[in-house]
Order: C-alpha cells, then sequence, then structure tokens
C-alpha cells in the first residue's frame, strides 16, 4: 500500500497494493493496523454505500460534534472527489481540492474531520463506499453550497442532479 499527501493537510491518497492474475484480482481494503501505520487511526464505526447516476453532485457534507472523518472509495464507475478545508485556524482554511476515483484506479481518499466532501459523477452508474468514524446524525448534519462561487469548484458537470438539502445550504462564509 502506498499512502501519499494530498495538498490538503491532513488529507491522503491511498492506493492499495493490488494482486491480479488470470484468475482477476486481489486487495486488501482496509486494516486497521496497517492503515495506523500511515496516520490513519480513526475509529470507523460505519460503513456507507449510495450508489447514483452520471451527473449526480452529492455533497458537500460534513457533521459536527464531533464530525466525521471518512475514508470514501469507488467500487464501480467513477466520480471526481472533492474535498474542502472548513478549519478555520487551517493555513488551507476555504480551500478545495479534487481527485478523481474509480473501479480502475482503486484509490482510497482519506478525509479526517474539519473537512466537507462531495462528488460529482463521471460515469453513467457508480456505487461508492464510505467508512465513517461517528455515526450518522440528522441534527449534526451540515453542508455548504455545492457551487458556492467563493470556493470556485471546478466541477465537471453544468447542470448537476442535486437533492433539495444541496441546493440551499449556505455558502462556507455564512456558516
Amino acid at each position: 500500500m502506498k499512502v501519499s499527501k494530498a495538498p490538503l493537510d491532513g488529507v491522503l491518497i491511498v492506493e492499495p497494493k493490488i494482486f491480479k492474475d488470470p484468475r482477476g484480482m486481489f486487495y486488501e481494503v482496509y486494516s486497521a493496523k496497517r492503515y495506523a501505520e500511515h496516520g490513519i487511526t480513526a475509529h470507523f464505526v460505519q460503513d456507507n454505500h449510495s450508489v447514483s447516476e452520471k451527473g449526480v453532485v452529492r455533497g458537500l457534507h460534513y457533521q459536527v460534534n464531533p464530525g466525521q472523518a471518512k475514508l470514501v472509495r469507488v467500487t464501480q464507475g467513477e466520480v471526481f472527489d472533492v474535498v474542502v478545508d472548513i478549519r478555520k485556524e487551517s493555513s488551507t482554511y476555504g480551500k478545495w481540492w479534487g481527485l478523481r476515483l474509480s473501479e480502475t484506479n482503486n484509490l482510497q481518499l482519506y478525509i479526517p474531520v474539519g473537512f466537507a466532501h462531495g462528488f460529482c459523477v463521471l460515469s453513467e452508474t457508480v456505487e461508492f463506499l464510505y467508512k465513517c468514524s461517528d455515526y450518522y446524525s440528522p441534527e449534526n448534519e451540515r453542508g455548504i453550497l455545492w457551487n458556492d462561487p467563493d470556493l470556485a469548484i471546478d466541477w465537471p458537470v453544468e447542470n448537476p442532479t442535486l437533492s433539495e438539502k444541496d441546493k440551499v445550504y449556505p455558502r462556507l462564509n455564512e456558516i
């Protein structure tokens, strides 16, 4: 497994070691011990699986009290995955960064507490899986407007399909 730092402090790109042979392929999706050796020490308590169609944007979501770290990956299809640093004390506060995650590159993204997260579906459909360090809590759910002009995220879609909540979340400077 190879782990590298993303441009936003604390966000990590995980590239699993893949074993291929005539039967197909195999890789270790998660090992608490191995991930801890690379600084990923979050205790994951919930796994989520979403299925979406091309042009869907989900996000930008986060939780408070205490927040959620996430380990995300794609098992079918491709997304443009985005993280936004919302830690006010951070030198990269208000900055975003994106990465393509797909069934062919098998990359994972570790997103610590203090980041909003979202993705745009690039393939016809996508299956997106993520581990969370805290349980989903509706009263602690928050979001940032997906097209906040101050963030100027370069989403690869013009007219996305959005949830009603994602259409009306506040801008970063309003939270």
